[in-house]
């Protein structure tokens, strides 16, 4: 399996990848053998490419997904090539560029791709939180010892946003702040783009925000960052003590993003990929959760209809410009 990184629009830059440890009390991620459905995707393609987002540190993404890259190749019998993008429009770009065989977005990012090539892209697959839940939830943080309790406190501070292309990063909460608190560069003394969601929750740790948006299961244990979600991501790697911040805003629940496929590929990959998230569950769930950045239940088939209100939401974002 070979590893890229690609940053922007163009410049590839290919590199090796060193396995990750292996995990206490339970097989290695990606080691078992694996007996899911498969196909040979080799008579139509010669490799199957999956695409990263970047709101972590590319080493952290590519060490959490290594197993996916394994099984995928023996599933699909073809190799894994793997990138990783810094931001949400340069992995849109090449999954409409026709690059990419796989990858996840929040639901604005699918939304995106189905205005600006309906019917390019396919969503296959949702989450679904071990509640049962298929969404989310875009919340706002402060840190604890800031004096900001809630969203009136906020008040002329300065707000980050994760990502342009962000669902709980900036559609939804740009969305339901403006609302209920008029015209937020006005609300706020400032609004940023942190460059990820993972950006802006140090962002506020570090001052250089007051407070910023992410995504949440918004269930499970606060001290825990919940039970999946970028701040449980956070708290898994050692860089966030819930202790050091608290939550001052939630949204509504936001439909869980997709995993997108292309519709140029065969149906019978894309039902192979169902298959293989069904088997990683029961077969190696330490795998699963790293994929999935948390704990799921299951994965949930979706089709275009799922997401009919986060496409409206974002087309009429486009033709207010704002």
């Amino acid at each position: 399996m070979s590893i890229s990184k690609i940053f922007g629009a163009a410049a590839l830059v290919a590199s090796s990848f060193v396995v990750a440890g292996s995990h206490s009390n339970a097989p290695e991620a990606g080691s078992v053998p694996y007996t899911g459905p498969k196909m040979d995707l080799s008579q139509f393609q010669p490799e199957f490419r999956v695409g990263f987002l970047g709101d972590e540190s590319a080493q952290d993404i590519l060490a959490r997904n290594e197993c996916l890259g394994t099984y995928v190749e023996q599933a699909y019998n073809v190799p894994a090539k793997m990138f990783f993008f810094k931001d949400y429009a340069g992995n849109m770009e090449a999954m409409l560029g026709g690059n990419l065989d796989y990858t996840w977005y929040g639901s604005s990012g699918y939304a995106g791709m189905e205005l600006e090539k309906p019917g390019f892209t396919v969503p296959v697959l949702t989450r679904m939180q071990p509640t049962g839940d298929t969404g989310y939830y875009s919340v706002m943080v402060a840190r604890k010892d800031s004096g900001i309790r809630t969203i009136e406190d906020a008040k002329g501070k300065k707000l980050g946003f994760a990502d342009p292309n962000s669902t709980s990063g900036f559609l939804i909460p740009s969305i339901e702040l403006a609302e209920e608190y008029g015209e937020l560069d006005s609300y706020f003394e400032s609004t940023q783009f942190m460059g990820g969601h993972e950006n802006g929750v140090l962002g506020v740790l570090n001052g250089d925000v007051d407070v910023a948006v992410t995504w949440v299961s918004g269930v499970g244990e606060w001290s825990e960052g919940y039970t999946s979600g970028n701040l449980r991501k956070m708290v898994d790697k050692g860089i966030l003590n819930m202790d050091d911040i608290h939550q001052v805003w939630s949204s509504k629940l936001i439909p869980n993003g997709p995993i997108v496929m292309p519709a140029s590929l065969p149906q019978e990959a894309r039902d192979v990929m169902v298959g293989m998230k069904e088997w990683l569950i029961e077969n190696d769930p330490k795998c699963n959760e790293n994929v999935a950045a948390g704990q799921v239940r299951a994965w949930v088939p979706v089709d275009k209809s799922f997401y009919e209100s986060i496409i409206k939401a974002r087309k009429a974002k486009l033709e207010s410009g704002s």
